[in-house]
């Protein structure tokens, strides 16, 4: 069997439905599936430099990635995803899908121009989509009445969270079997003997909530003398930030976008993760990711994150309380036999409920039913 997955977002940029993609494939292709990964990328130079000041991954994608198309930043849902809108990405896909002969595609945000739409709209095999978004997705009401009819074109409809499916239905009504994002999981992690420090991993974006943390880092320095690791966001943006909020920047060490290997490394290392955001999540894909390396979780009360965290694995605060957040992240750290406990059941978790490998074998039948139907 051959797959084709979609994506509107662009290869370059680090984000949870890029990840999802990604091991996405490398699952399938571990199943003996064949896929190639539909997408965009922006190449390095001074072009990508106007169009993108955030930092991104400028290197060639993998032999499976088809690159269609630069990609712009297209504010949406709270967020800065980097989307690709050109009409030159239609010819390439209508390219791809002739040569490839794909036996089904698996689009992603199906609703999105323009790779999804026009994929959606050449394809000629079965269409499996899954709805990644939760919000009110203002722009919808501009894409339904344009090209909302495609949606009649899926033979599956896949949400990944109940949060992301009632989004979804709202605009699309229909039958939708929520599986979650699954997580790449190392072979060995040991919630002992860490070393003092936490990590932040998002971008830079105003619901991510980084401005709460750092605005109640220097009380938890104080308390705990721990260091704290961002990952992800712009080093040139967290600068701007901390100048803005006046903190200082003492045991703060700004990472950038890191691999996957090496963000891996940090949550191995890490007593806890952080994940203070506001709004707008769908599912909590960085702190299952946390769950997979037995690192325990503070996190922000907030829709999304609740399908996810268990108080046997994280600590709750609300969202955008300061003093809630120092008190948390102060406390775990300070209580290392409970610390070690959670990233323990952290682990057991991830295990449980978001292994890749089960993920993609629900995945494969789905795929085995619609090409027989």
């Amino acid at each position: 069997m051959k797959v084709g997955i979609i994506a509107p977002y662009s290869w370059s940029f680090w984000g949870a439905v890029v990840e999802h993609v990604e091991l996405q494939a490398e699952a399938l292709q571990r199943r003996g599936v064949e896929t190639r990964t539909i997408m965009g990328n922006d190449p390095p130079g001074s072009f990508t430099r106007v169009l993108h000041p955030r930092l991104g991954r400028h290197g060639n994608p993998p032999p499976d990635v088809i690159p269609v198309g630069r990609s712009v930043i297209v504010p949406a849902n709270g967020s800065l995803p980097n989307i690709v809108l050109s009409p030159r990405a239609v010819p390439a896909i209508r390219r791809v899908l002739r040569r490839e002969r794909f036996d089904v595609i698996h689009v992603h945000e199906p609703m999105t121009p323009a790779i999804c739409i026009a994929a959606i709209s050449l394809a000629r095999v079965p269409i499996v989509a899954t709805f990644h978004a939760h919000g009110a997705l203002g722009w919808m009401k501009i894409g339904k009445p344009a090209w909302g009819f495609l949606a009649d074109r899926f033979d599956y409809r896949i949400a990944v969270s109940p949060h992301a499916r009632d989004t979804a239905a709202a605009w699309l009504p229909g039958e939708y079997e929520v599986i979650p994002n699954g997580v790449l999981i190392p072979p060995r992690a040991d919630a002992h003997g860490r070393e003092h420090q936490v990590v932040f991993a998002g971008r830079q974006e105003p619901r991510k909530g980084l401005q709460v943390l750092l605005r109640a880092w220097p009380e938890v320095r104080r308390r705990t003398g721990a260091r704290l690791r961002l990952v992800g966001a712009d080093p040139l943006a967290v600068r701007l930030l901390l100048s803005r909020e006046r903190v200082s920047d003492d045991g703060i060490d700004i990472l950038g976008l890191l691999s996957q290997d090496e963000l891996t490394a940090e949550l191995l290392r890490a007593k806890a993760l952080v994940a203070p955001s506001l709004r707008g999540e769908s599912f909590g894909m960085v702190l299952t990711r946390a769950y997979a390396c037995a690192t325990p979780v503070i996190a922000s009360d907030i829709d999304g994150y609740r399908e996810v965290m268990t108080r046997e694995a994280a600590v709750p605060f609300p969202a955008g309380d300061e003093g809630a957040l120092i008190e948390a992240i102060a406390g775990l750290l300070e209580d290392e036999p409970r610390r070690a406990a959670l990233g323990e059941a952290a682990r057991r978790l991830a295990l449980e409920r978001y292994s890749w490998d089960d993920i993609a074998r629900r995945l494969h039948e789905i795929y085995e039913g619609v090409v027989a139907a």
